[in-house]
């Protein structure tokens, strides 16, 4: 965990955005294989940057037969983005009634990134896993969006004791989306993104690609 750059680092923020002008394209016209568990009525969630969508499909062309990509969650409003933050952390403070408003912060931000720096709120994030040729997920040792406390940490990317096929899975997953441009929230195995801060600060980017942007 220790080793692990948080969506609330300073570092993350202070990464300025020029933003490149990309559209949100909706990855179900273009063959991904979308879950509709996320579903909202604006279909917001199915929506990507065009820079995102291109290399997601790249990603998936990279993957063993009869494995696909199953994309569960793509652009998130910032409103929506707000929500789940203070949500979160609203929970963590009843959890955890002595700590501070900054740890608050740091804890959220393991599970939900700040409203302000999201890489989903920008469309350059994907909530993504493996499905076999039927459509049904392969294990990959938790559930997508299982946070921290539900999961005991399994949810990070690098946890230990994992079963075999979880560690396996994870690293298919792992090894053809940073193959196509993407970087991991390393507690988050799920959450892949291109052109946002945090891809910027952990690829050694002098700005994102991508900021905050509403679905039109």
């Amino acid at each position: 965990m220790s080793s692990i750059v948080l969506m609330s680092d300073r570092r993350v923020a202070a990464i300025p955005v020029q933003d490149c002008g990309e559209g949100l394209v909706d990855v179900r016209a273009h063959g991904v294989r979308v879950d509709d568990r996320k579903r909202d009525a604006a279909g917001a969630w199915a929506h990507v940057r065009q820079g995102v969508l291109t290399r997601l499909l790249h990603a998936q062309s990279l993957l063993p037969a009869g494995v696909a990509l199953l994309f569960v969650e793509g652009f998130r409003p910032p409103a929506l983005q707000k929500q789940y933050f203070e949500a979160y952390s609203e929970k963590l403070a009843r959890a955890h009634p002595r700590w501070l408003a900054t740890e608050l912060r740091e804890a959220a931000s393991r599970f939900v990134s700040p409203p302000e720096i999201a890489p989903h709120s920008a469309g350059a994030a994907v909530d993504v896993t493996l499905a076999d040729h039927r459509g049904r997920e392969l294990d990959m040792g938790t559930r997508v969006n299982a946070s921290p406390e539900e999961s005991d940490n399994a949810c990070h990317t690098d946890a230990p004791h994992l079963n075999n096929w979880a560690r396996t899975n994870r690293a298919t997953l792992g090894g053809a989306l940073s193959a196509a441009g993407f970087i991991n929230y390393g507690t988050e195995w799920w959450h892949w993104s291109f052109g946002d801060r945090y891809w910027a600060l952990q690829t050694g980017q002098p700005a994102a690609l991508y900021g905050p942007v509403e679905l039109p």
